[in-house]
Order: C-alpha cells, then sequence, then structure tokens
C-alpha cells in the first residue's frame, strides 16, 4: 500500500468513526434540501446525521392537551439528567450500528457508549481494519472513538481519534454547521421537541414496553423530507422508548432507543494524550 492509499484509508476510517459516534447518540435529525441528513460529511462521502431540530419553516405552535401532556415529558426527561440507553440504527446501504451504554446531559453531553457494527458499507471499512466494534466516550467539548490495533499501527500507534466539536463544523463545505450545538444539546427529549413541532400529533393508545406501562404518541415532522417519531412515555413522564424513520441518500433511515435507569451517574475519562490521534490533524495529512 503507498503512502497516499494509506492516509487516505486512515481518514476513510477516521470518518466513518465519526458518522458511527454521532449516528448513535443524536439520532435521524432533520433533513437537508437534497434528501440527505445534515451533519458532517469527509472524503468518503459519509454524512452524520444532525441532533433532532425542528423544521426550517415551522408550523404553528402546538397547543390543548396533546402539548400541555408532552412538554410534561419534556421537562422531566430534560430534569432526569442521564439515562442508560440501547439503540439499534440502520442507514440505508451504508451503516447499521447497535449501541449501548449511558449518557448524561446536565452540563453536555458526557457518558460511553459500545458501538457494534452490524453492517453496511461503512462496517466493512471498519473491517478492513480489524474494528467490529468500538468504544466511544462524549465530553463536552469533544468525543473520542477507540480503533483496533491496526488502526493504531497506521497513525504511530495511537489507538484513540479526538473530534473536537468546533473543528467538525468546518467539514463538507458548511454541512457541519451548528454539528457543536447539535451534539452538546442531544438528549432523550429532543424527539419530543421534535413532536411538538409535528402539525398531526396524536395520542396512539396505551401499552407495555419493557415491562412498564407507557403512552404512545406519533407525528410526523416536515421539510424538504418527512420524518416520523414514535414516543412512549411511562407514568412518570420519561421516555422509554423512541423510534424515529426518515430517508437518507442512501436508503431508509430507522433508530430505536430505549432509555432506562433515569438519573444513573455518568462519567467518562479524556483518553491519554499520547495514545490519541486528532480528526483535525488526520484529515490534514491526507494532502501531504
Amino acid at each position: 500500500m503507498t503512502g497516499t492509499t494509506a492516509r487516505r484509508t486512515v481518514v476513510s476510517v477516521a470518518v466513518s468513526a465519526a458518522l458511527a459516534c454521532a449516528t448513535a447518540c443524536t439520532g435521524s435529525g432533520g433533513s437537508d434540501d437534497s434528501g440527505g441528513t445534515t451533519g458532517p460529511s469527509g472524503p468518503t462521502g459519509s454524512t452524520a446525521p444532525s441532533a433532532s431540530a425542528a423544521p426550517s419553516s415551522p408550523p404553528p405552535a402546538l397547543t390543548g392537551a396533546s402539548a400541555d401532556a408532552l412538554r410534561a415529558v419534556e421537562r422531566a426527561t430534560g430534569r432526569a439528567g442521564s439515562a442508560r440507553v440501547e439503540s439499534t440504527t440502520v442507514m440505508g446501504r451504508e451503516l447499521s450500528l447497535e449501541a449501548a451504554g449511558a449518557l448524561g446531559w446536565d452540563d453536555g453531553l458526557t457518558g460511553t457508549l459500545t458501538i457494534t457494527y452490524t453492517g453496511g458499507t461503512t462496517a466493512e471499512t471498519m473491517r478492513r481494519l480489524g474494528t467490529t466494534a468500538m468504544e466511544a466516550r462524549y465530553l463536552p467539548d469533544a468525543y473520542y472513538a477507540r480503533m483496533g490495533d491496526e488502526f493504531a499501527e497506521r497513525v504511530g500507534g495511537r489507538h484513540w481519534i479526538k473530534y473536537v466539536y468546533e473543528d467538525l463544523e468546518d467539514l463538507g463545505g458548511g454541512a457541519g454547521a451548528g454539528f457543536a450545538d447539535q451534539m452538546r444539546n442531544t438528549t432523550p427529549n429532543q424527539a419530543v421537541k421534535l413532536l411538538l413541532s409535528a402539525g398531526d400529533v396524536r395520542r396512539v393508545g396505551a401499552g407495555t414496553t419493557r415491562g412498564r406501562r407507557t403512552t404512545h404518541w406519533s407525528g410526523t415532522v416536515g421539510g424538504a423530507t418527512e420524518q416520523t417519531v414514535d414516543i412512549w412515555v411511562d407514568d412518570r413522564n420519561l421516555l422509554v422508548k423512541k423510534v424515529e424513520r426518515g430517508r437518507t441518500k442512501t436508503g431508509e433511515l430507522t433508530q430505536t432507543a430505549y432509555y432506562s435507569d433515569y438519573g444513573v451517574p455518568v462519567s467518562a475519562a479524556r483518553p491519554p494524550a499520547a495514545d490519541t490521534a486528532d480528526f483535525k490533524e488526520l484529515l490534514a495529512s491526507q494532502g501531504s
């Protein structure tokens, strides 16, 4: 493998890891005018989804009993501050993954997820360098992805990639605009905020979700591409389950997430600097 090819492979894997880390905790988010999800893009053409956001031309604010119920959910879930998370995500033919861990949102996004690649072209890219799963650590200013030993051999023995949120803002000709705020503001109640912007939000009914009595709410949010959002809420007004569905340039996007153990202690240690490569420097090395 030539030096240029090796550098491109490293950057490709770094971008793929960025996509996976962002997707695992932010969900599907809003759509851009071209039919893809907004977020940082890189040399592979990958496009990471943004955190959930209201449509660019929002309908009149939801009022009445449904609005009061959903705002109570938004407040209760936001105040809880942390939760255990399990999610599955499929982004067309590009990526499918599973994630599990705990996230906190009292003072910016913090926590740790274990992300396992289960399919798609991104998963194949990662497998070629011996990575089928990785640890992602989220801190208020950046997130970190731990790669495999084969990747480390190509970047001076360093196993971790650091993604500073502000650096991601500059990627893809402006496609990453707002990414820092999106990651910092990622909480389970973002799905509730989306529903509050939906013109057709409705109470579907009651049921049982993972052993907890829940109420199911559903709605459609628009923009260039419609997206459906479903949430299941328990009797404490806490989110138990969320499903978001939309489209990307590579096909259907679906994320299902379960939340439990609200208020669980969450921590995420910053990896050793000597074992960490900076994403911005990896991108710069591609052109050297």
